[in-house]
């Protein structure tokens, strides 16, 4: 067996550089390829074989867990032998387990997808491109030499025996000599990029290879990447009063439930509530579904705990609907689709699901208050002598011998590993099924894949409140489009000064409206989605027609007092356009501002 040895600092193991003179030094890491300095310290090291290979010490490391004592090898000259043995002596980890991308769930399933869609330029198929019969005009044959690109018999004039179809993109990959039928439809070459965004996606795991971000740093960025065209067809959502959960579930568990559908909600209102009645428009009635959705959510039997704070609860009857899966593949359709951040997980609850931060141990702090298993935990905790521990542990035996725990203890010193164990048993172990079946859940869209990527990203989007709207933030918010004319622009431009100083009077309430008042006003939410607002909220301006403009200047030339009145913001919620009033005052400004969306406010009251 081998044995591990470590050393300190003065005579820790160090590598010699044996290589010609005219030799030329790399200048990048073999692994990250960012710049290195090629002289060998502790935190460089050199591949023994090749003497081509430089590395950081924390690239190797990171390689090395990733790919395991079987795959672990040399980047440059692939040695795996010299390479590994070279590795441990210089203080590497190598983990005797097989590569983690071999031990992911279904992670070459995209293998078994076969392409199944007409690429003709003009498809004659009245059932769609996607349709293919078993045979016959409308069986779809696929590209002998890619298999990534199909046509329609009919739609390339192929006959009714023909087998043998090369695209257009492999026949002149070929110089024309491929022995296969072309499509007489040749067209407009694409490109193979193209191609493979034609192939069926299914599967999670599609979604995330080809949304996956290279670097970002914000989490709106990466959730829009996840849907990057809206489908065509969508989804409808009938939601019975305010019954938004139950709407919900209904729209996940359907046969037919494609989450790339835009969703088109449509709200029976059986009370005939002054606020539903409202929601007339299509895009007000999505985000106040959303919302509503969100909530309904959080105070769901799958939560337990604060309000913003929550642990997953574990509940037989929704383990048995599998309503844990169905609650992530919401989630993640809510934040995609432009609902509300999460905002209620508890640090430990997303540790959990994400490992975030990585091996960080759970203690009796995380567990949910005020439930009986933490009391037991606590009194375990609290007891001062060993014949008190041994007292409530005799109390609590049942949950012991459910935890595994019920050991003789013989001092008190082992009182924090025995906490420590029933924390991990009633924070995981007990907990596994209901994690699994969330995790599934959120993979819906890729959305669990992409937080594992960007953890540390994603994790004020789950746990922690919505950041409290700002001045400067609401000003950021919006791109201001002036107009060309050189008359007009010179009227706007201090009208942007009187947007900006109405900002800053109603962050600090020195105004009859709130900036959560305006961004309803403006987008038709109460507060800005995970995923941003699509399309990109701008600033528009409303001109005085000529002809009033002309009798303002006259009364302005005959010194009479005038105040701007009759010209009032306007606002496109689905556009997300907020059109400004140009007035010459900035008391005309505010009053025109605070009137118009007081108003808006108090007849679409959307913030319960």
């Amino acid at each position: 067996m081998s044995v591990s040895r470590s050393y300190c600092q003065d005579h820790s193991p160090t590598q010699t550089l044996s290589i010609d003179s005219d030799f030329s030094l790399p200048q990048s890491c073999s692994i990250c390829l960012d710049s290195i300095d090629p002289v060998l310290s502790y935190s460089v090291l050199k591949c023994p074989s090749c003497h081509g290979s430089w590395f950081h010490r924390d690239c190797v490391q990171h390689q090395a867990h990733s790919a395991g004592l079987f795959f672990f090898r040399c980047t440059l000259c692939n040695n795996k032998e010299n390479f590994q043995e070279e590795m441990v002596r210089m203080g590497i980890y190598i983990p005797e387990r097989d590569a983690s991308w071999e031990l992911e769930a279904n992670a070459y399933s995209e293998l078994l997808e076969v392409h199944n869609r007409c690429d003709a330029v003009t498809c004659l198929c009245d059932d769609g491109r996607t349709y293919s019969a078993k045979k016959g005009w409308f069986e779809v044959i696929r590209c002998c030499l890619c298999g990534s690109t199909g046509t329609h018999r009919k739609c390339s004039g192929l006959k009714l025996d023909t087998r043998d179809w090369a695209c257009t993109d492999c026949i002149n990959a070929t110089d024309g000599k491929a022995s296969l039928v072309a499509s007489p439809q040749g067209g407009q070459r694409r490109s193979l990029l193209s191609k493979r965004h034609l192939s069926p996606m299914p599967s999670p795991l599609s979604f995330k290879r080809m949304c996956t971000p290279v670097r970002s740093e914000s989490p709106a960025e990466i959730l829009q990447s996840l849907l990057p065209c809206r489908h065509p067809v969508s989804a409808q959502v009938e939601m019975h009063g305010d019954q938004a959960l139950l709407a919900g579930l209904e729209l996940v568990r359907r046969a037919d439930f494609d989450p790339k559908r835009s969703l088109s909600v449509r709200i029976i209102d059986e009370q005939h509530t002054t606020l539903l009645r409202t929601l007339c428009d299509a895009d007000t009635a999505r985000k106040y579904f959303l919302k509503r959705l969100m909530q309904q959510i959080q105070n769901s039997v799958v939560f337990e705990g604060p309000s913003e704070s929550k642990n997953l609860a574990l509940n037989s009857q929704a383990l048995r609907e599998d309503l844990y899966f169905d609650i992530g593949s919401l989630l993640a359709l809510c934040l995609v689709h432009g609902g509300p951040p999460i905002g209620f997980f508890s640090r430990a609850l997303y540790q959990c699901l994400f490992n975030y931060p990585a091996n960080c141990p759970l203690t009796l702090s995380h567990m949910t208050p005020e439930t009986h298993l933490t009391g037991q935990v606590s009194r375990i905790a609290a007891a001062e002598s060993l014949n008190e521990l041994k007292k409530v542990m005799k109390v609590s035996w049942e949950y012991l011998e459910m935890a595994g725990c019920n050991r003789q203890v013989t001092s008190l010193k082992e009182r924090e590993a025995l906490v420590e164990d029933l924390v991990s048993f009633t924070m995981i172990t007990r907990m596994q099924l209901p994690l699994q079946r969330l995790r599934e859940g959120l993979r819906t869209l890729g959305v669990f894949e992409q937080v594992q990527l960007f953890p540390s990203v994603f994790c004020g989007v789950f746990c922690e409140a919505t950041e409290p709207l700002t001045a400067e933030i609401l000003g950021r918010l919006f791109t201001i489009n002036f107009s060309e004319q050189e008359e007009k622009l010179n009227k706007e431009t201090p009208v942007v000064t009187f947007w900006r100083h109405l900002l800053l009077e109603c962050e600090v309430g020195k105004s009859s409206i709130s900036l959560q008042d305006i961004l309803r006003f403006a987008a038709g939410v109460d507060e800005l989605p995970a995923a941003g607002l699509f399309p990109p909220p701008s600033i528009s301006f409303l001109h005085y027609p000529t002809s009033a403009h002309l009798r303002l200047e006259e009364q302005k030339k005959e010194n009479v007092e005038w105040l701007d009145e009759g010209l009032f913001p306007q606002s496109k919620p689905v556009s997300h356009n907020l059109l400004l009033p140009v007035t010459s005052t900035y008391k005309a400004f505010k009053s025109s501002m605070e009137h118009a969306i007081s108003h808006r406010v108090h007849l679409f009251p959307l913030n319960t």
